[in-house]
């Protein structure tokens, strides 16, 4: 992974917010906003939350609408814009991405704490080359084998991100029904065990099972991902993958209730040293 590419989404959330705050103290409503650059309101919305690209003759008329006359300060806000505009490492993967996918890799590349509950299967972030396969081969029904390979080498891209020195520290509970669910052979799942034990030894990886002796817990509402960034301007954002589409959650209210649920999901939990004694026991019955 080139350094700085995971940066043009976290340029595009810092833009976003600025221009945000900037509309604000104006007293400047979005529909208005949108009008002056002949674009809708939820146009100023996406672009507020850096989910879309910038053109700079947009930025230019959102600046003088807010009244930024200062040259350095719009030189500054504009040249943010240019940078946030340079494509990603996984651009060369969106072919056969839906459509949302892109930007929550730009997102977790750019975050430095994320946090996930899974339970259909292993996080892709941990998953082996071959468990990977076996999932993607079972998600994209139909497709041909060069794009299931595009989509297990995207996978093993994102990985190594996790595993370089300045790496996101990663906290992950993993439901037993995840580990129980055979994707691949016997030896696809012993290799995926036995490689969740040896990466949860890693520094910046804690991981806990959630297993299926405590009952009911705080995950009752499926998957979910909380990711956090260094820069104290971005706020949290909550990732819900669903079937044809993906929420991304960043209003206060909604992080913090993930967060809850999360939070009584690791104090439910056995801890990572625990954790790793039942992985080893599943590994010894499969």
């Amino acid at each position: 992974m080139s350094v700085g590419e995971p940066g043009s989404v976290v340029r595009r959330m810092l833009l976003g917010s600025q221009l945000r705050r900037l509309r604000e103290a104006r007293g400047i409503t979005r529909e208005a906003a949108g009008y002056s650059i002949r674009a809708s309101e939820s146009k100023i919305s996406r672009m507020e939350l850096g989910r879309v690209s910038f053109k700079t003759r947009d930025v230019e008329d959102l600046l003088t609408l807010y009244g930024i006359t200062d040259e350095q300060e719009r030189t500054s806000l504009l040249s943010l814009a240019r940078e946030a505009n340079v494509a990603g490492w996984w651009h060369s993967y969106s072919d056969v991405l839906p459509s949302w996918f892109p930007t929550y890799v730009g997102l977790e590349g750019a975050a430095h704490l994320i946090r996930a509950y899974e339970v259909q299967f292993v996080h892709g972030l941990l998953q082996t080359e071959a468990y990977a396969r076996a999932v993607v081969r079972r998600g994209m029904k139909g497709a041909s084998k060069a794009d299931i390979d595009k989509r297990v080498a995207l996978r093993l891209e994102r990985q190594k991100h996790l595993a370089s020195a300045g790496g996101p520290d990663f906290h992950i509970v993993l439901d037993e029904a995840a580990l129980r669910r055979p994707y691949g052979d016997r030896e696809v799942m012993r290799d995926q065990l036995q490689h969740l034990i040896e990466v949860s030894e890693r520094p910046n990886v804690r991981l806990q099972i959630m297993p299926f002796s405590f009952g009911g817990h705080s995950g009752e509402s499926g998957a979910f991902t909380i990711l956090s960034f260094a820069e104290s301007d971005l706020s949290d954002v909550v990732y819900l993958e669903q079937l044809t589409s993906a929420l991304y959650l960043d209003k206060h209210e909604d992080v913090v209730q993930y967060e809850r649920a999360l939070k009584e999901l690791q104090q439910d939990s056995p801890g990572p040293d625990e954790s790793r004694d039942l992985l080893r026991g599943l590994l010894q019955l499969s």
